[in-house]
């Protein structure tokens, strides 16, 4: 048995709590509705008792038999008579002298009465009062007595008992009770649907499972390196970690909305993403100045999309967790363009041997040592950055995979490097801008396409002009090629991120980046990158 299962159910609970509601307003309901008509009953009996007091004091035997010289032998039978008949507790009538000449208790005729008539002797009117007497609380009424000539002759005293009151108060509320059973019936069975639909809809869990699986939830969310939000299908952002409030600087800003980021980017990919019913990974953002690798996964409830969970990586933290492993890819493709290309000479010395062209062989390899030696030097002697100087050597080896003609100006130098430069940063520019020479000059040219890059590091900044023969950059596409997904290829994915990627880093190092037309017949890109921090 689990902690939960010891307790009270969920379901238990609510037939309980939706039946004690309707109990309690049943009885407050009671509770009113008895002083209401406890209220109604003493102002009815009031009246009631005075209309008796009066019916008495106007009755002509009643008035005669004052005259006589025993009055309460003919008024007493006559009073009792208007008791019986009208349910009175008492019929009571007093002489001037409060002397009583009838009563339902005979021993107490002849007796002063039990409560002051000055009030209805003085005044001469008729009062009615609650009060308490020789026959209990009662509801009173005193009217006085004239005789044919108009004469204060006595005093007229009905009472209604407080136990006539009770009683007609607990037939109202015992009625009241029966008629209130069908509600409090009504109200349990309807609380039972009520608590099985709940139960249902929260997956038949109780409140602590809840609260417990909410609380593991936001836990896992926080400790969960990615950032991770959770997105309606409205678009209404629904939840959000730590990691997510970082990334998309939100610390201080409550956003409830996707098109309330201020990101437009990221907007557009997760409006674009949101309608899919199917898992989307390795979608690339661009966010400010950073870029994030972007998976989806819709959320369904009764086969019914409900919403969509996007997890954000940080593209610097992944290459800065990999760094190792990417530099090594580094040397596997350029070692595996050199294998490549080494092959294809091997394969074609080790065929002039074999044709005893011993001369031709001793030529090729002459001219191939002669080549790599020649670049090595070059780079060794004029590029003191390793990390650009391999850059180089990379692209010269992925240029003979593509059979393209690659070459480097050979009065180009760079040796004032400042020791502050962002070698790695740069980096990122110029590869990913030679990449796109070289295919956009293979595409154009075949094996006649060709890519020259000079560079420079005198004065106050870094440049780089990097030339190819492919079809070069029309005035429209300079406006479009550095936006986020822009691409001239068809075929192959995630294209239109390199030149994006570009001119972020060129921001970050606050350089400039101009595309011009080149004299081999393509485009042109010229990189500025200052030495000096702004």
């Amino acid at each position: 048995m689990t902690i939960f299962s010891m307790k009270m159910n969920l379901l238990s609970k609510m037939i309980f709590l939706i039946s004690f509601v309707v109990l309690l307003c049943m009885s407050i309901a009671v509770m009113i509705f008895s002083n209401m008509v406890e209220d109604i009953i003493d102002e009815k009996l009031g009246k009631q008792a005075l209309m008796v007091a009066k019916l008495a004091a106007h009755e002509p035997r009643i008035i005669e038999a004052f005259s006589h010289d025993d009055p309460s032998r003919t008024i007493q039978p006559i009073a009792e008579e208007i008791r019986e008949m009208t349910g009175a507790g008492y019929v009571v009538i007093g002489n001037r002298n409060n002397i009583r000449y009838s009563h339902h208790l005979v021993e107490q005729i002849g007796r002063e009465m039990g409560t002051s008539n000055e009030e209805v002797f003085e005044q001469h009117r008729s009062i009615v009062f609650e009060g308490t007497g020789l026959s209990g609380p009662a509801i009173k009424a005193k009217t006085p007595i004239y005789d044919t000539q108009g004469q204060l002759i006595g005093v007229s005293s009905v009472g209604f008992l407080h136990e006539q009151i009770e009683s007609q108060v607990m037939e109202y509320i015992y009625k009241l009770m029966y008629l209130a059973a069908l509600p409090l019936l009504l109200g349990g069975v309807g609380a039972y649907f009520v608590a099985k639909s709940v139960k249902r809809m929260i997956f038949g869990l109780e409140p602590e499972e809840i609260s417990y699986i909410f609380k593991e939830k936001e836990a896992v969310l926080e400790s969960i390196h990615d950032a991770i939000l959770a997105v309606d299908t409205q678009g209404r952002i629904v939840s959000m970690n730590k990691k997510a409030r970082e990334h998309l600087e939100l610390n201080q800003v409550e956003v409830t909305h996707i098109e309330h980021l201020p990101f437009p980017y990221l907007r557009t990919a997760l409006l674009e993403s949101l309608g899919h019913k199917q898992d989307q990974k390795n979608l690339k953002v661009l966010v400010q100045d950073q870029l994030f690798i972007m998976d989806s996964s819709p959320i369904f409830y009764k086969s019914r999309l409900t919403g969509t969970v996007f997890s954000f990586r940080p593209v610097s933290e992944i290459e800065q967790l990999t760094e190792e492993f990417a530099q090594i890819k580094s040397f596997s493709d350029n070692m595996r363009a050199q294998n490549h290309e080494y092959l294809n000479k091997l394969n074609l010395i080790y065929g002039l041997l074999k044709i005893n062209q011993t001369d031709k062989a001793i030529q090729l390899i002459s001219e191939e040592v002669i080549e790599r030696q020649d670049l090595l030097a070059f780079l060794m002697e004029s590029v003191k950055d390793p990390l650009i100087a391999a850059c180089l050597i990379g692209k010269a080896n992925r240029s003979k995979e593509l059979k393209v003609q690659f070459e480097i100006d050979q009065e180009s130098e760079l040796l004032n490097i400042p020791a502050h430069f962002d070698s790695s940063t740069f980096v990122t520019i110029l590869g990913n801008i030679i990449d796109n020479a070289l295919e956009a000059a293979s595409g154009k040219q075949g094996s006649d396409a060709r890519v020259k890059v000079s560079f420079t590091d005198i004065g106050k900044d870094i440049i780089f002009d990097i030339d190819d023969n492919g079809r070069g950059v029309s005035p429209d596409e300079e406006q479009k090629i550095f936006q986020y997904g822009y691409s001239t290829k068809t075929h192959g994915h995630n294209h239109g991120l390199g030149l994006s990627l570009v001119q972020n880093a060129v921001r970050l190092l606050n350089g400039q980046l101009h595309i011009g037309d080149s004299n081999l017949g393509g485009a042109r890109f010229t990189v500025i990158i200052p030495k000096k921090v702004a």
